[in-house]
């Protein structure tokens, strides 16, 4: 028996109706089930493979839609606390195949990677199915720390070590493709999009986008607080450089996956997705007073940063010496070397002579900067807390001085930045409409190839990576 087509879903000739959507986000194996059943509806069309295996033999899916010669390459999960990408490319994969336009009509194959860290995935499904509540998702969350984020490229991409990193490499070599979209989920905030090039036009095409769908856009992202806007709430990725840990983890400006494939011509769009919208990220108005929050801001930070240290070193003492446990202290180390430095960086007393000054300030601003320095708080308290709960026991009596920081810190996010849920299929449908939009733009472009006064084709070169503290 059929599924009942959802009306006011793309129609193709003779197309088959899409699978039921999940009202939450998938999880691996979903994801490899969902995509195979894809491919047995639509044989002709519909391409699976294994491009790579994962750290711990988890296969690495890449999902191919239409036979064109413009490849286009879409990569969910490179971070692994940012589901929403799995949900977005098989709703892709869906629109791909019930709109030739997509393929046959723009001369173009869809290449969708399921999840670029499945293992990363997994460990999150304590709170990726639900239900959906910022003191579940904190309690539950995990995110490798900075040498393990596949994306990045710290020491180049010939010593890219990360198995997941070289699958990558190797997908982006051998397709080619004239558009790369990596889909990222900012946890509090709003949506933006950062690009390797201009796509003129995109910016309004987000605002409408983010208009229709109730998704609050960030108009002054802390990832992107030191590059140069194209537009609101659309940034252009600097060039790369070389700088100690702590720098590349804050100024996102060392090699990536982003930039690898420029060789070939490829347009990179980094796609963020909010899961729970603060609508203060939007209000590009002045601030009353700069100074004040952004001292406020800054010695929040440094109390919180004391509490944080202090009770790792009542933990660290007790903690197991596996594999597992270092891969959850590793993240924590990297949140508390960078966080003593942005709260310098940010505080108007101390960061006169900073290497990169604050630039000019909306108030979209400093409700980005107070929620990240919330979330560098967080998450470090959430990998604590789970650390302590490996153990099987709490001899530090730390489970409860957490418990009560996760709670207040929550609450603050709730009722003092107004966070509010946004439900997953319409962080899928956002994101999928960015991207769709992202495609066509970029498909204007000159194609690879064109000779090197051409524009759109001589700016491209090496660049940059915003893996470590995005959203």
């Amino acid at each position: 028996m059929r599924t009942p087509c959802t009306p006011g879903e793309p129609s193709a000739p003779h197309r088959r109706c899409a699978l039921p959507p999940l009202p939450r986000y998938p999880t691996v194996d979903e994801l490899g089930t969902r995509a195979a059943a894809l491919v047995a509806r639509h044989p002709r069309d519909a391409r699976l493979r294994r491009v790579g295996t994962s750290r711990a033999g988890t296969p690495l899916w890449l999902l191919s839609v239409g036979h064109g010669d413009r490849q286009a390459l879409v990569v969910a999960g490179p971070h692994a606390n940012e589901p929403v990408g799995g949900a977005t490319v098989l709703r892709l994969a869906e629109r791909a195949l019930a709109d030739p336009r997509l393929t046959e009509g723009a001369d173009a194959t869809w290449n969708l990677l399921l999840s670029l860290d499945p293992d990363g995935l997994r460990r999150n499904e304590g709170w990726l199915t639900g239900p959906y509540t910022l003191g579940r998702y904190f309690r539950n969350f995990f995110r490798p720390g900075f040498l393990e984020q596949p994306e990045w490229l710290p020491d180049g991409a010939a010593a890219a070590a990360l198995p997941e990193t070289r699958a990558l490499l190797d997908v982006q070599d051998d397709l080619r493709p004239f558009l790369q979209c990596s889909l990222h989920g900012v946890d509090v905030g709003g949506g933006f999009v950062e690009l390797t090039h201009d796509l003129p036009g995109l910016d309004r095409r987000l605002a409408h986008i983010a208009a229709r769908l109730g998704i609050p856009r960030e108009l002054g992202a802390y990832d992107a607080l030191y590059w140069p806007g194209l537009g609101p709430a659309v940034y252009r990725i600097p060039p790369p450089r070389r700088a100690s840990l702590a720098a590349a983890i804050t100024e996102a400006a060392v090699e990536s996956t982003w930039f690898h494939p420029h060789r070939h011509g490829t347009v990179t769009a980094v796609v963020e997705a909010p899961m729970w919208g603060v609508a203060a990220v939007a209000d590009d108005a002045p601030p009353g007073d700069r100074d004040a929050v952004l001292r406020a801001v800054s010695r929040t930070l440094r109390h919180d940063t004391g509490l944080l240290r202090h009770l790792l070193a009542r933990i660290r003492p007790n903690l197991d010496t596996t594999r597992d446990a270092a891969r959850l202290l590793a993240p924590v180390d990297d949140y508390l070397l960078v966080c003593p430095g942005l709260a310098d960086a940010w505080d108007p007393d101390t960061g006169t002579g900073a290497a990169h000054p604050l630039p000019s300030l909306s108030s979209a601003h400093l409700a980005a900067l107070r929620i990240s320095g919330r979330r560098l708080a967080l998450r470090t308290a959430g990998l604590l807390h789970q650390l302590v709960r490996a153990c099987g026991h709490d001899p530090a009596g730390a489970l409860p001085e957490l418990d009560r920081l996760i709670d207040a810190w929550c609450a603050d996010y709730r009722d003092g930045c107004g966070a509010r849920w946004i439900p997953v299929a319409r962080q899928a449908e956002y994101q999928a409409r960015v991207v769709l939009s992202a495609f066509e733009l970029a498909g204007r472009l000159p194609r690879a190839g064109s000779s090197p006064g051409e524009p759109g084709v001589a700016a491209r070169g090496p660049g940059a990576d915003a893996a470590g503290l995005t959203p």
